[in-house]
């Protein structure tokens, strides 16, 4: 019986969770669309693009980050050779800050 509770306790954490970072995600995705909308950032398309003609090969991962009130787009690029590039961008102007290889 003890046994079965805890699975049954670990099955509803997991769930609780995963229902937290849903939520969490939505969050996240009705800031940036209202920044965009606001014209505090520029499109995220506009970024992706930017950053594939910079770096050719493909998205992996995009953060939006808010760092002293300024906010900036992180793209992680994959090349074609399986090398993986970091790109920073102002999401304000969409101007390139950095780029950096990871290794």
């Amino acid at each position: 019986m003890g046994r079965l509770m805890s699975r049954c306790t670990l099955a509803a954490t997991v769930l609780l969770f995963a229902a937290g970072a849903s939520a969490r995600d939505a969050r996240d995705h009705e800031d940036a669309r209202m920044l965009r909308e606001e014209g505090a950032i520029v499109p995220l398309e506009q970024i992706v693009r930017a950053a594939t003609a910079h770096r050719p090969g493909r998205v992996v991962e995009v953060e939006l980050e808010r760092h002293d009130g300024a906010y900036t787009y992180e793209i992680e690029m994959l090349g074609a050779a399986g090398d993986v590039w970091e790109l920073k961008y102002d999401a304000r102007t969409g101007a390139l800050l950095r780029e950096e290889a990871e290794r």
